[in-house]
């Protein structure tokens, strides 16, 4: 049995790996920014090194990890990918022929996540990989992250992608509609969540914006939203992660269980 999962997670993998453009935009949005910071912050050291320091150092390695962690790149890499393969069966009209030869439908929904974190995680990896070559290399005479930091921050990134990923994977199995999902998920990371988490009437219902919950884990400072300044305790921010991951995932499962094949 476990051989079949496996298989089935391979199949649904090489299924990603195949749509060429989530896969390019993927790695667009988790290179191409950490790219232009370092090489930008190399020429303006180049060019006037008196007023602008060194593109490296731990300074710029937390920028480089905001960029990645914070509202932006790292979530929209987490939410294309995750989408993918909670749609890519539907939208590719296989889903009929897999049930028919007999799959369990809760095992080809949940065969989707790991697919989706393996993807989702390599690309993150490769882009943290990019942040960690920039912060030595330009670094010059500002000091470094030692190991610690640089556990801390590649365990925060695999943690905020990789839980936005799963609840991509189940949100979109549920409404079954590839634009409809990347739009939802988009619009909430980036226009809702900082509007939610900063309205201070809410008071203890911010505590269950996911962001914030995942915020809690971050070595550093976050920018980009004042949700991140609420400070919430441990076992209330994995409380927090773990019932979106519960109720998208059982929603996706069961919308992949009911629907018409």
């Amino acid at each position: 049995m476990t051989a079949i999962a496996l298989r089935m997670v391979e199949v649904d993998l090489l299924k990603l790996r195949k749509k060429r453009s989530t896969v390019i935009w993927a790695l667009f949005l988790a290179l191409v920014p950490v790219l232009i910071f370092f090489a930008v912050n190399a020429i303006q050291h180049a060019s006037d090194p008196s007023k602008h320091g060194p593109a490296g150092g731990v300074e710029n390695f937390h920028t480089g990890l905001r960029l990645l962690g914070g509202l932006l790149f790292g979530p929209l890499v987490a939410i294309l990918i995750g989408v993918e393969a909670g749609t890519n069966d539907a939208s590719a009209g296989v889903f009929r022929e897999l049930v028919v030869t007999g799959r369990s439908r809760l095992a080809l929904f949940a065969s989707r996540v790991p697919a989706a974190l393996a993807l989702c995680w390599s690309i993150i990896i490769a882009g943290y990989a990019l942040i960690l070559l920039g912060t030595f290399v330009f670094a010059g005479s500002e000091p470094t992250p030692d190991g610690a930091l640089i556990l801390d921050g590649l365990a925060f990134l695999l943690l905020a992608t990789g839980v936005l990923c799963v609840v991509a994977v189940g949100f979109s199995s549920l409404i079954i509609s590839k634009p409809g999902a990347i739009i939802a998920l988009i619009a909430w990371q980036i226009v809702a969540t900082p509007l939610v988490s900063s309205i201070k009437s809410l008071g203890g219902g911010r505590d269950f914006v996911l962001y914030v919950a995942l915020a809690h884990f971050s070595p550093i400072k976050l920018d980009g939203g004042k949700g991140t300044e609420i400070s919430l305790a441990a076992g209330t921010a994995v409380a927090v992660i773990a019932l979106w991951l519960a109720v998208f995932l059982a929603l996706g499962a069961w919308r992949t269980r009911t629907m018409d094949a």
